[in-house]
């Protein structure tokens, strides 16, 4: 038996005393490509859920992983790349008790969702709201985790403020639009493409503008990053008294010189944060104030999830194509169809 890691989500490969369970098939990261192939049955130890994915989101930092530039986080698959799952409990590990096999789940985790079988700590487990499809909650937990932690725990966005989302057409970008629709804010985004606008506007937008007409509709309470260093100079211009910029993408960029002088001055925080490295207690927090804070809205409709394309898992490297692509609204999702009696 191999295993890998310790108190963080994994899939850990396993074989039976005298043989080799059943092969499961995942996308493999292969040569910087994606291939499927199979792997031996996971096996849920200590607080662990087995969970057969039916839907699996693809998300930037997949596709970083598959080229070699952002390795998984300790304990979880090198090569089999997805950062959220949802799909059913089929078996559960000893002392785990949150869940019984045929719930319907999702999580965050650290990688290796985009396979038949994943392995999945309970605490980070949340039920899917009846009525929400496999696509959509496949393509919920990492985009809308990640919005809430960086607009309400890292910059305490409140009702009455505005707040300024680059990439709102992305899976984190209209998640980040939905959720500060809902809490009352005033909602900028800024959307490259023009087709798109109208459709980011619908779903909660007071305002939606071209990436580089930002300055002009400042100040800002609140500014969500999601594009990188080419924003950060204009982020401080466009900030307003006491404003907070939180980073969470840096696809554009990741190196930018900017005047400290400008920050001090508008007393502002200058904030990053990612989600993917962090502890299992970490995690476990987090999934705690989405069930409470985001499901609900999820469950009665006032919240969406936009899904830009469905790929079967054979063709994930078509999936991987058409999320590098761009000119997108919403998520690209694996929609997994276990070969298991």
């Amino acid at each position: 038996m191999v295993a890998v890691g310790s108190g963080v989500p994994r899939l850990r490969w396993t074989t039976t005393t005298g043989g080799t369970l059943r092969d499961v098939r995942a996308a493999t990261i292969v040569d910087n490509r994606l291939a499927v192939a199979a792997h031996p049955d996971p096996q849920p130890g200590a607080g662990e859920v087995l969970v057969r994915v039916h839907g699996a989101g693809i998300n930037g930092a997949d596709l970083l992983q598959v080229r070699g530039l952002y390795p998984a986080p300790p304990g979880s698959p090198q090569d089999i790349p997805g950062m959220e799952l949802a799909g059913e409990v089929v078996a559960l590990g000893r002392s785990a008790t949150r869940f019984r096999a045929g719930d319907r789940v999702m999580a965050v985790v650290g990688g290796g969702g985009q396979a038949e079988l994943a392995v999945v700590h309970e605490r980070l487990l949340m039920r899917v709201p009846d009525g929400v499809d496999w696509a959509q909650a496949g393509g919920f937990p990492e985009t809308f985790t990640t919005a809430h932690d960086a607009l309400f725990t890292q910059a305490s966005l409140r009702m009455g403020e505005r707040v300024l989302i680059h990439g709102a057409a992305g899976g984190v970008g209209i998640a980040g639009v939905e959720l500060a629709h809902l809490a009352g804010a005033h909602v900028c985004a800024s959307v490259r493409s023009q087709r798109l606008r109208p459709d980011v506007a619908r779903l909660g937008a007071n305002l939606v503008i071209a990436p580089d007409e930002f300055t002009t509709h400042g100040p800002f309470d609140v500014i969500l990053e999601l594009v990188g260093a080419p924003n950060l100079a204009g982020n401080l211009e466009a900030l307003a008294l006491c404003g907070r910029i939180v980073v969470i993408g840096i696809g554009a960029g990741a190196r930018a010189e900017i005047d400290l002088g400008v920050l001090m001055g508008k007393r502002g925080l200058l904030m990053a944060s990612t989600l993917r490295a962090r502890s299992l207690e970490e995690k476990a927090v987090c999934a705690r104030r989405i069930e409470a804070e985001v499901l609900p809205a999820l469950a009665d409709g006032r919240l969406s999830v936009p899904i830009a394309a469905t790929y079967s898992l054979e063709d994930v490297q078509g999936a991987y194509d058409r999320f590098a692509a761009g000119d997108k609204l919403g998520k690209v999702v694996l929609e997994v169809v276990p070969a298991l009696p």
